[in-house]
């Protein structure tokens, strides 16, 4: 499955961005998938994801801020995010597992999010 994100972009703090994730070769039924991003000279860390039983989670710095989403029928995953800060300047990247797969396998090429203060 290959994975296109797009929605980056810069905005002031405070401000809101929708992401976009839409895949490919195959449907993302069954699949785990989520968000991740790296910042500037830091680890990728886990920012959100829905299991493929229907399980939500988050990271506690998004959490009340970012919201995943995934319209089946577009097969695409989205994640809005909303009172955004300067700390969640990062590249996010949309990530798939294979049908009830417990390992991220299949990556998008990311895309930037600056937040100005």
């Amino acid at each position: 499955v290959q994975l296109q994100a797009s929605g980056g972009g810069l905005v002031q703090a405070g401000g809101s961005l929708r992401l976009s994730c839409a895949a490919s070769g195959r449907t993302f039924g069954w699949s785990t998938v989520g968000w991740f991003r790296q910042a500037p000279g830091k680890d990728r860390e886990f920012v959100t994801q829905v299991t493929w039983s229907g399980g939500i989670s988050y990271a506690d710095s998004v959490k009340g801020r970012f919201t995943i989403s995934v319209d089946n029928a577009k097969n695409t995953v989205y994640l809005q995010m909303n009172m955004l800060k300067p700390e969640d300047t990062a590249v996010y990247y949309c990530s798939a597992t294979n049908p009830r797969g417990r390992e991220y396998k299949y990556w998008g090429q990311g895309t930037q999010v600056t937040v100005s203060s």
